[in-house]
């Protein structure tokens, strides 16, 4: 068997099935960790992207999945647990979680979670560095220099520990927000790309 493929988030899709009705019950993301819980400790565990955290399916409700086999496809990019369920899979009470029947036209809604936005964030920024459009503070920035940059970037990354240290979690989002997007224009006027330091990131990940 090859390696596990990992998506953006450092997840992978789980379809869990019924092992005696052979009925798909839900499906879920799994990371490394919640993975490695799983497999031994024989309950299914899942990643939760709403909570960032693991998730031991059962916990709150006692209808724990038991695993009786797991399968990887041929790709790698996707889990098959085959499990005895001790109660309904689905939080509505329902057996399995794809009781809705589709219709055909149906509507979509994109998820918008994840650090995609960071890509998204700097392309903006690559706008306002071309076009140095006059009324635009992150061109006004620019304008200042790589050196004024840098300068907000110390700021921000101070205002973010004092909101750390100081225990306000509502502030702390809001000066990590502000750091983060003084540090994507701080790359864009030192003329470096954010996947140079994605690559720093992969190879620091084992770290």
């Amino acid at each position: 068997m090859g390696a596990i493929k990992l998506d953006q988030q450092g997840l992978v899709p789980a379809i869990v099935q019924d092992i005696n009705t052979r009925e798909v019950l839900m499906l879920g993301y799994v990371s490394p960790g919640s993975l490695r819980r799983t497999m031994e400790g024989g309950q299914v565990w899942f990643y939760s992207r709403s909570r960032e955290d693991l998730w031991h399916k059962g916990e709150v409700s006692s209808h724990f999945l038991d695993l009786k086999a797991a399968h990887v496809d041929c790709d790698g990019d996707a889990l098959l647990f085959q499990v005895a369920p001790t109660g309904p899979a689905c939080h509505t009470g329902n057996t399995s979680c794809f009781f809705s029947r589709l219709e055909g036209a149906e509507e979509f809604q994109r998820e918008e979670r994840g650090p995609g936005i960071l890509e998204e964030l700097f392309a903006v920024i690559r706008d306002r560095q071309r076009d140095l459009p006059q009324g635009s503070y992150t061109a006004d920035l620019l304008r200042a220099g790589v050196g004024r940059v840098a300068q907000k970037v110390i700021e921000e990354a101070g205002e973010t520990a004092i909101a750390a240290s100081q225990g306000d979690k509502g502030q702390v989002p809001l000066e990590v927000a502000d750091l983060f997007y003084h540090a994507l224009v701080l790359l864009a006027a030192a003329g470096c790309p954010p996947e140079a330091v994605w690559q720093e990131l992969r190879a620091r990940r084992k770290g």
